[in-house]
Order: C-alpha cells, then sequence, then structure tokens
C-alpha cells in the first residue's frame, strides 16, 4: 500500500478553509467571470443586431429589385423596342394600377422630358419631374436606380425607381415608377424584431421613407442626429448607442443597401437582456459559505453528486443535447443547474433564430440571384440585338476597302471610326458589373491628341467652339474616353458660358496641357474645391440651363487619373469666366504603318452562309465572294440543310439566333450529314459561356459580330 505524501484534509475543514481563506479571492473571480460572460453576451447581441439589419437590407433590395424587374418587363416589350409610345403609355397604365403603391409611371428621354405619365392624358402636360438629381444619374449611368423620398404638393410622399431604356433604334429613355413609401412600410411591418423596437428606412440621401412609428408624421424628414452621425461616420454597417426621435435610448443596428438606401433597427437596452446575476451570486456565494461551516460533513457527498449532475448537464449543453440537471438544495449548485437548463433553452432558441435568419437570407440571396439572372439575360439579348446591324455595317466598309474606292476614303474612314467605336459601347455596356464596381477599363494607344481635340470641337453642337492647337501632339491614350473628356468640358462651357468657348492644347515640359476656356460666370473659392466632386452642383442662380453639373466632372477626374494625368479648375472670380486644364503625359508618336506584303494566294473555298438578317447575310457574302468563294446563302435551318444535301460545302458558317432551328441544334445536324465539314459560329451573343456553348455543340470556332476582315479569312481558310 503506497503512503501517503503529506497530510489530508477532510471535505467539511477543506470546506471551511475555502470558506474562511477563499471568500475574497472566489468573490473577485466571480465577478470577472460574468463579467466575461457580459461582454460575450453583449457581443453575441451586437451580431444578432446586425444580422437583423442585413435582413432588413436584403428585404428593401428585394423590394426595389422586384418594383425594378416590373419596369425592365415593360421594356422589353415590342411597343417600347419599336419606340411606339402610345401602346407602351397603355402598357404602363395597367401596370401602375395593378400596383397598389404605384402612383404613376413616367416615360423622359435621355435629355430629361416627360414624354408621358400615367397619371395624366396621353400627350397632356409633362408636370414638373420630382427628384430630377435621380433622372439625371439614370441618364448618365444606365443602371436601375432608387431615387429619394419627396414630398409633393399635397403632402403626398413617394420615391421613384428609375430604369433606363433603350430601343432598336438607338432612342434613349427612362422608365420610372413613382412608388408611395407605404410599400415600404410594408417591408418593416414583416420583420420580426422585439415590439419595442425602433426600425427605419432612410434613401440615399438620408431622409426617411419608412418608420415603424410616427410614418405620417416623419416621412420625408431626417432621422435623428445621433443615427445621422452614425451612418456617415460608419461604413456599410455598424451598432452604436443612438437616440430616437422620441429621446428613447436606444441600441442602434445599422446597414446600407445596395442601391445607396439606409436601413435601421433600434433596440432599447432593457430588451437586449442586461446581466443580473451579480447581486444573486454574491447572495448565493454568503450562503453557501454559511452552509459549508455549518454543514460541510453533511453535504460533501451531495455536492459530490451535484456537481457529478452538473458535469453531465454541461457536457450535454457543449454537445448540443437536451439538458437535465435534478433538483439540489444547495443554492449555488440549483441555481447552475438552472442556468444550464436556461442557456440551454437559450441555445435552442438562437439555433431556431439563426435557422429562420439563414433561411431568410436564402430567401434573398435567391430573389438577388434571380434578379441579376435577369439582368444579365437582358444585357446579353441588348448585345446581340446592337450586335447585329453592326454586321453589316462592318462588312460593308470591308468589302468598300476590298474595291479600294479613293473617292470614299474619308467618309470610310469616319465610319470605320463611328462603327468600332460603337463596338466598344456595346462591349462596354456587357461589362456592367466592372463598370458599378468601378473598375473601369482604359485602352491605351499611341493617340494624336491634336487631331482627336479637333475632331471633336468641330463635330460639337451649337456654341462656337475656337481650337489653338499644333499639327500634332501625341499621348498614350483610350480614344473614347479622352472623347468624352473633352465633350464633357465643353458642355459644362457651353451650359455657363456666354460666348465663344476657346480650347487650346500646347506641350508644357514633359506634358500635353489641354485647356478649355469660358467667358461665363466664373467660380468663387468654394466652387473651386468641390467642383470635381461627385453630385456637386452649381446654386442654381449661376446655371444658364438646369440639371446643374451633376457627374460629368467627377468623371472627367477620373479617366484623366486612369491615365496618368491630373485636371483642375480656375477662376479669377464670378463673372469673370472658367479655365478648366488637363494634363497627360506625352508619348512618342505611332509608329508609321508597314506597307502590307502581297497578300498570299488563297484557296479558293465553298462556302456556306446562314444567317436570316439579309442584310447582313448580303454583305458578308459579297466580301467572301471578293476574296474569291463560292458563296451559298441560306436564311433558315431548314434551307441550310437542303443546299448541304445537295452539295456538301468545305465552311458553314451559321447564326445562332435562327427562326426556325437555333444555330447549335443546326450544327449538330450538319456535323451528322458532313463530319468533316468545318462550322463556324457567327453571332451577337459574345459572353464567355456562348463561346464555351458554341464549342460544345461542334462549332469549330467562335466569332462575335461584327466580324473584321481578318477574322473572316482566318474562319473561312484556316
Amino acid at each position: 500500500m503506497p503512503l501517503r505524501q503529506g497530510f489530508t484534509v477532510s471535505l467539511r475543514r477543506l470546506l471551511v478553509l475555502l470558506t474562511a481563506f477563499g471568500l475574497l479571492p472566489l468573490a473577485l473571480l466571480g465577478v470577472w467571470g460574468l463579467h466575461l460572460v457580459g461582454d460575450y453576451q453583449q457581443r453575441e447581441q451586437e451580431r444578432h443586431l446586425l444580422n437583423l439589419a442585413r435582413a432588413l437590407s436584403s428585404a428593401v433590395d428585394a423590394e426595389l429589385d422586384g418594383a425594378a424587374a416590373a419596369l425592365e418587363a415593360m421594356a422589353r416589350t415590342p411597343a417600347m423596342a419599336n419606340g411606339e409610345l402610345r401602346p407602351v403609355y397603355e402598357i404602363a397604365r395597367m401596370q401602375a394600377a395593378s400596383q397598389p403603391e404605384w402612383l404613376a409611371v413616367i416615360l423622359t428621354d435621355d435629355k430629361g422630358a416627360v414624354l408621358f405619365r400615367t397619371n395624366a392624358p396621353f400627350g397632356g402636360p409633362p408636370g414638373i419631374i420630382a427628384d430630377p438629381a435621380s433622372l439625371q444619374r439614370a441618364i448618365d449611368s444606365r443602371q436601375p436606380l432608387a431615387g429619394r423620398v419627396v414630398i409633393g404638393k399635397g403632402g403626398r410622399a413617394a420615391f421613384p425607381i428609375r430604369v433606363p431604356v433603350t430601343d432598336h433604334a438607338g432612342r434613349r429613355y427612362v422608365l420610372s415608377a413613382v412608388v408611395q413609401p407605404g410599400r415600404m412600410l410594408r417591408v418593416l411591418e414583416r420583420q420580426k424584431v422585439p415590439a419595442s423596437s425602433v426600425i427605419g428606412i432612410m434613401d440615399s440621401g438620408g431622409a426617411i421613407v419608412a418608420r415603424s412609428k410616427g410614418q405620417q408624421r416623419l416621412v420625408g424628414g431626417l432621422p435623428s442626429p445621433s443615427l445621422v452621425a452614425l451612418m456617415r461616420g460608419a461604413g456599410q454597417e455598424a451598432v452604436a448607442a443612438t437616440t430616437t426621435l422620441e429621446g428613447d435610448q436606444v441600441v442602434t443596428g445599422f446597414s446600407r443597401t445596395r442601391f445607396g438606401w439606409q436601413v435601421a433597427i433600434g433596440v432599447p437596452p432593457s430588451a437586449l437582456g442586461p446581466l443580473q446575476g451579480i447581486a444573486l451570486y454574491a447572495a448565493g456565494l454568503v450562503a453557501s459559505l454559511l452552509a459549508c461551516a455549518v454543514l460541510a460533513t453533511l453535504l460533501s457527498n451531495r455536492i459530490v453528486r451535484a456537481f457529478r449532475s452538473l458535469q453531465k448537464g454541461g457536457a450535454a449543453l457543449g454537445a448540443g443535447l437536451p439538458v437535465s440537471v435534478p433538483p439540489s438544495r444547495i443554492t449555488e449548485i440549483d441555481d447552475t443547474g438552472c442556468a444550464l437548463m436556461a442557456a440551454a433553452g437559450l441555445r435552442d432558441a438562437h439555433e431556431a433564430e439563426r435557422s429562420r435568419l439563414l433561411a431568410s437570407l436564402e430567401r434573398a440571396l435567391a430573389d438577388s440571384r434571380a434578379a441579376a439572372q435577369v439582368k444579365d439575360e437582358f444585357l446579353a439579348m441588348l448585345g446581340h440585338e446592337l450586335r447585329n446591324p453592326l454586321s453589316p455595317i462592318v462588312a460593308a466598309l470591308d468589302l468598300m476597302d476590298l474595291r479600294g474606292e479613293a473617292s470614299s476614303q474619308r467618309e470610310r474612314t469616319i465610319l470605320r471610326r463611328q462603327a468600332n467605336h460603337l463596338k466598344r459601347l456595346v462591349d462596354d455596356l456587357l461589362d456592367v458589373s466592372r463598370v458599378t464596381s468601378g473598375k473601369l477599363r482604359i485602352e491605351r494607344r499611341p493617340l494624336d491628341l491634336a487631331e482627336l481635340v479637333r475632331h471633336v470641337a468641330a463635330s460639337f453642337p451649337g456654341t462656337r467652339v475656337e481650337v489653338q492647337t499644333p499639327q500634332t501632339l501625341w499621348v498614350q491614350g483610350d480614344e473614347s474616353r479622352l472623347t468624352q473628356v473633352l465633350n464633357n468640358l465643353l458642355s459644362n462651357a457651353a451650359r455657363f458660358g456666354r460666348r465663344a468657348t476657346r480650347v487650346t492644347l500646347a506641350a508644357d515640359g514633359m506634358d500635353a496641357r489641354l485647356a478649355v476656356i469660358d467667358d461665363g460666370v466664373g467660380m468663387d473659392r468654394a466652387m473651386l474645391e468641390r467642383v470635381f466632386e461627385p453630385f456637386f452642383q452649381a446654386p442654381q442662380p449661376l446655371a444658364r440651363h438646369t440639371g446643374g453639373l451633376g457627374l460629368g466632372l467627377a468623371i472627367v477626374r477620373r479617366i484623366v487619373e486612369l491615365h496618368g494625368g491630373s485636371v483642375s479648375a480656375h477662376s479669377e472670380g464670378l463673372d469673370k469666366g472658367s479655365r478648366f486644364e488637363v494634363r497627360l503625359p506625352l508619348a512618342a508618336a505611332a509608329l508609321p504603318a508597314p506597307e502590307a506584303d502581297p497578300a498570299p494566294v488563297m484557296e479558293q473555298r465553298d462556302v456556306l452562309l446562314v444567317d436570316d438578317n439579309l442584310d447582313a447575310a448580303e454583305a458578308t457574302a459579297a466580301v467572301l465572294a471578293h476574296l474569291g468563294h463560292t458563296v451559298r446563302v441560306a436564311e433558315t435551318a431548314v434551307a441550310a440543310v437542303e443546299q448541304v444535301r445537295r452539295r456538301i460545302p468545305d465552311v458553314a458558317v451559321l447564326d445562332i439566333g435562327l427562326p426556325d432551328m437555333d444555330g447549335y441544334a443546326l450544327a449538330t445536324l450538319l456535323r451528322k450529314e458532313a463530319p468533316e465539314l468545318r462550322l463556324v459560329a457567327l453571332t451577337g451573343y459574345g459572353q464567355r459561356a456562348d463561346v464555351s456553348q458554341a464549342l460544345g455543340a461542334g462549332f469549330d470556332l467562335h466569332l462575335t459580330k461584327p466580324a473584321s476582315l481578318e477574322d473572316l479569312q482566318r474562319a473561312v481558310c484556316a
């Protein structure tokens, strides 16, 4: 039997000694433990509050996405695509009548002029545009957006949801739904939050759109100063103590929506479950110490058994199993058992709430993905419809180039430049996700800035522009983006100038210095400091036209910075004119194009061209025929199959959007008829998924309309 080391102490004596010598340390440790638990609970409560704010933000985005989707559905109607405004008016009027909170649907052109509003007869007075700033943003950005809440003359509040539209003729419009805040109030009523909470939805300017308390009285106004400070100082989301407009102290969770609106949920501190265990802990500690001193021996066995029960309950709590702790006559142990069971109840409640939040989040994400899918499909179809008319234009230009008609060289150069510019715009439209995220791309090439300035100034409508440039001045730049910079500066000068606008271009050290000078209203020091800020507008008494500066100068600054340059504004004061100066790094002149080598003799091919667009088919066929190939044209899939059965060609160039069968199915059918046939897809669908689908359907090559002459040669002769 092993010897005991040292002396042993009975449980009763040990409890008495622990009571006598451990009172203060135990008390301190207990308070510290409660403090840690309190901190943990506070963090959990703040996380829960943020989750509620995020769920409300997702619900608001889903509601706004739904309204925007309804407008986009109107935009896709044949009447809208053909620019037939009277049928569009009738469709919009029926849509507005079917939406209880929609006051009207308004159609404006790209200048902001009202074409119709459904709360007035077609062709009636245009009325006043509420929130013109958001209309201008929709025109400039070509993206759906939600405007600010506005109080009308009759005291009725409403906010606009705007969707840009472009018809087949290239005319641009904006469809706007004027919506009452009651639609957002219903979103608040669906939220599961404590009854004492205050919930609010604010627009991009911080004005109240919907509020769970005082809606009629407070709509259109600003929230409490403390909440305004929180929204301005925080990022995407935050939790902080604020004061409501009623003067109540609340803990507020705040989050921003994708549309730039804000949501806030304020919960009184009492509803967050403050700690109440310190006093109870102290009383139980004193009672347990007294009990240990008097009944140490009798309670020793019970304490051991009780601790074993608590151990099992704690293990069950950690494992997520049901917790069952038998009652004990010792207060602390019994309280601990009750606390374990209460913690298990809280755990179950938190798990249930988490499941509900996750389900709500999944629904919101599904709605968001569906809306994004609709947007992507719309953009893909729009790109296809814009590229289809470009294809015969580019093919006709290629044909004229091949014929070498010297008399139309200048006109062909202009047409080629504008066709390339339009193609670039279509590509930018399909790259909308990068544009909205601020990832604007530029393609820098050697560029004669002097020629660009003379061309833009000569084509600028309205105001007379005096130009002073050297013969040539080269920079590394994106022609379309720098054209946009000069157009924006000229538009600004025309808006605020009085007579002629002067444009000067000169080399200054290692930079090219471009200056746009007007003799207009000028600017004071305060305006000069803010003129390039987004959404900054000049005071209305200074403006010659309505609309203000908007985003034009902010866009100028961003494009110039992407070119490694700088832009500045100068004025000697009011009524003394303004000068905007752009500086760009100089670059070496582009090397003269080498003389082309004699074209190699290409093997003549038998080509079958399948396209239901007669202009595109005839123009492309003419180009291929000029290159020496034998070309047959089919307008339908059935005709294409008959042509192949009559004589198998060397190459078949297929459009995807055929009237009787899509190009993928036709490719599969032709591959069965002629396994060695080379298949080329020529289509307006040009996204990565479209290329993969074409190759998967058996095509040897995928070309996006408009295809260049080099692309056609590579497709036919490879």
